[in-house]
């Protein structure tokens, strides 16, 4: 197969815990045709779209060391169309990039595409936890979205807790989350002229249920195709309200309870319809707090506690789709020719 990484560039690489390594790893061990390229790198010459790729080379011998074949990888720059890869991999860090996403959206049909363009489009900040169908608030905690300062205060002042959380909807990896609590209302204003100020035509901020339980850590659970299929604990620093690794925290071994379970199979078939087929999702006390889609993250932690090796199970399922597509076009290029052979005969 011939499968570009559409991603962050390979420089910001941190070998030892990348996930997206772990995926080219994997599938240039298998012998398919890999490419890189950042969303900067893509470009259109009539009407084609391409992109400027780094190729990896196949004449040295591929390392089973991870950091290893970091190191030692060659490459080929060549620019080459969109349309001649079987697959390509989305990882690029957020924010969203919707430009990008045009240039994709030519060879949408000919292309397996993951996560899918449109899906991206819909689920790339925080609001999509809101879409999905949870009117008693059994998996998704109750969450205010809005850049009116007044709206929020009165949530806050209005909440049957003393404290909630609040985050800028587009970050990720923790950034900008932080503990507000009832008895700070006369900062609260002057933090929110920050989150909603900074930045062109305002921010929209998120106020969320404080979800109990929230200082002993959240869950990551990677799913593929509507399925849980490894998860871990992240254990915040001392005094730290975020538990992402960047943050200071810890991972520790952690087993799905039968309501992770019952929250993963409540949201998986939206986000198969949605073509999100690779995500990485955040829970806390068993409620759902964030999905992650442009570039989740967790593989190799997860791996190493449980000693396993889910990159895989993930190029298993690209591999499989492909190979379904290609059987599928020659099965209608065998009736096609059926019923041109019976017109003219």
């Amino acid at each position: 197969m011939n499968i570009l990484f559409l991603m962050y560039p390979w420089k910001n690489i941190e070998p030892e815990t990348d996930t997206t390594l772990r995926l080219i790893h994997e599938c240039v061990v298998r012998g398919h045709i890999v490419a890189l390229a950042t969303t900067s790198n893509l470009t259109m010459r009539d009407t084609e779209a391409s992109a400027y790729c780094r190729v990896f080379s196949k004449e040295l011998p591929t390392s089973n060391n991870i950091v290893s074949f970091y190191k030692k990888a060659e490459f080929k720059t060549l620019r080459l169309p969109l349309a001649g890869f079987d697959s390509i991999i989305m990882r690029a860090n957020p924010p969203l990039d919707t430009i990008a996403l045009n240039f994709l959206d030519s060879v949408r049909d000919d292309v397996f595409i993951m996560n899918d363009i449109d899906g991206l489009r819909i689920a790339n900040n925080k609001l999509y936890t809101a879409s999905f169908d949870d009117p008693d608030n059994k998996f998704i905690p109750v969450t205010h979205v809005s850049k009116t300062p007044e709206y929020l205060e009165e949530v806050l002042r209005e909440s049957k807790t003393d404290k909630m959380i609040m985050k800028p909807l587009d970050g990720f990896g923790g950034q900008g989350v932080i503990l507000v609590e009832k008895a700070a209302q006369k900062s609260f204003h002057s933090l929110l002229e920050f989150y909603i100020n900074n930045g062109k035509g305002g921010n929209y901020v998120i106020l969320q249920e404080y979800v109990e339980g929230a200082e002993q850590g959240d869950v990551r659970i990677l799913m593929l195709n509507g399925e849980p299929i490894g998860a871990m604990k992240r254990i915040p620093a001392s005094g730290e309200v975020r538990s992402n690794i960047h943050a200071g925290g810890r991972v520790v071994k952690h087993t799905l309870t039968k309501n992770e379970k019952a929250l993963c199979k409540h949201i998986g078939p939206k986000l198969v319809r949605d073509g999100l087929f690779f995500v990485g999702i955040d829970v806390i006390n068993e409620k759902l707090i964030e999905v992650n889609v442009q570039s989740p993250g967790g593989i190799m932690r997860i791996n190493k506690l449980n000693n396993v090796k889910l990159q895989k199970k993930v190029i298993d399922f690209v591999e499989n789709i492909v190979n379904a597509k290609e059987a599928l076009n020659i099965k209608k290029t065998a009736f096609r020719k059926a019923i041109d052979d019976a017109h003219i005969n």
